[in-house]
């Protein structure tokens, strides 16, 4: 049982200051993602485009904004249940509420936040008759340890950021990558679209456009694809991993049957005071939340996140009165023992 002060449903870059706010309060974090990685979709879907809204930033790249956020929140020292979707939520007698992943992995909190931005992202699939009875068996919609694929032969499929980024990685890995895409021009950063390109003339990379898979073939595991080329016969690749990159689609989940009051997929809120859902106990912050005037936008969920955790130190802590200080004044104490303040003035008199 991981125990907790506000257990995090997401970890997104809302889920992630939310971390810093509550280690301002001595509040300790832990998050649940169903991605392999922190970052939500500023990770998963779109790392290398920039965003122009964030405060003090003119500009920055999402994946850049991911690590910011992790380096910020680094010494309040946040928990993760990584690669496993938050699944049932149960409210025990002592307030305190237990969640449990889809892997089983249990969790107790007094507070839970829900900043699970769009949802918990499910792969989009391609429409091939056997795909699920090769799932995990040669299939997979995302990458979580690179070094599976070792030394094998990989069939990439998707003309994305993570279908060219992977490409290009694995090209380091694998004894072969072949990189297959329906049309001949790929949506992605210039740079990777380029590294491909180097990488394909160099040999490193096999690439075949305007091409689709059309099916799989094996007995307990992939062994061959089936590549249709425009206005050429199919033809069988051999392979030992098929992994079809077509983005990610937002959907809420199990969260939808946790008794939240739930408008056009989005969970109700009170934001006249604290993001509090009509289950008390449990907030919710940033774009998965709903309420009047509403703006998803990075910002907005900070700002969320921010009056949430005041919100949420009373319930852990009733009846103790909070000080707001500034960070300028009061300096940040992490806990994990180190110490950021601004230089002391130096008290000297003057002749």
């Amino acid at each position: 049982m991981i125990t907790t002060d506000i257990l995090i449903i997401g970890a997104g870059p809302t889920g992630l200051f939310t971390v810093f706010e509550a280690g301002l309060l001595k509040l300790k974090c832990h998050l649940i993602d169903a991605l392999p990685q922190p970052g939500g979709q500023c990770s998963e879907i779109y790392p290398k485009k920039p965003i122009y809204d964030i405060p003090a930033y003119p500009e920055i790249l999402a994946g850049d904004l991911t690590d910011k956020l992790l380096e910020q929140c680094k010494q309040f020292e946040p928990g993760f249940t990584l690669g496993e979707r938050a699944e049932t939520i149960k409210k025990q007698k002592d307030g305190t509420f237990i969640v449990t992943t889809n892997k089983g992995t249990e969790h107790r909190a007094p507070v839970v936040a829900i900043a699970g931005g769009l949802g918990s992202f499910e792969p989009r699939k391609p429409l091939l008759d056997n795909l699920t009875n090769f799932e995990d068996k040669g299939v997979e919609y995302i990458i979580k340890d690179p070094e599976i694929y070792r030394d094998k032969r990989v069939v990439i499929a998707g003309g994305g950021d993570s279908a060219l980024d992977w490409s290009i990685f694995l090209s380091d890995v694998a004894s072969n990558v072949t990189l297959i895409h329906r049309r001949n021009e790929f949506r992605g950063h210039l740079d990777s679209v380029e590294k491909v390109q180097d990488l394909k003339n160099k040999g490193k990379i096999n690439l075949i456009t305007p091409a689709e898979i059309t099916a799989i073939n094996g007995t307990d595991k992939v062994e061959s694809v089936e590549v249709t080329k425009k206005n050429e016969a199919p033809r069988l690749l051999d392979t030992d991993h098929f992994i079809p990159l077509f983005g990610l689609s937002p959907k809420l989940g199990p969260i939808a049957n946790w008794g939240l009051e739930i408008e056009k997929n989005a969970i109700k809120v009170n934001n006249s005071l604290d993001y509090q859902t009509n289950i008390p106990g449990i907030f919710a912050v940033g774009d998965v939340n709903t309420y009047p005037g509403k703006l998803k936008l990075i910002l907005c969920g900070f700002h969320e996140a921010t009056l949430m955790c005041q919100a949420a130190y009373k319930i852990i802590n009733p009846g103790k009165r909070y000080v707001l200080k500034y960070t300028t004044v009061s300096g940040v104490d992490g806990f994990d023992g180190t110490r950021k303040e601004a230089p002391k003035a130096v008290v000297k008199a003057i002749d």
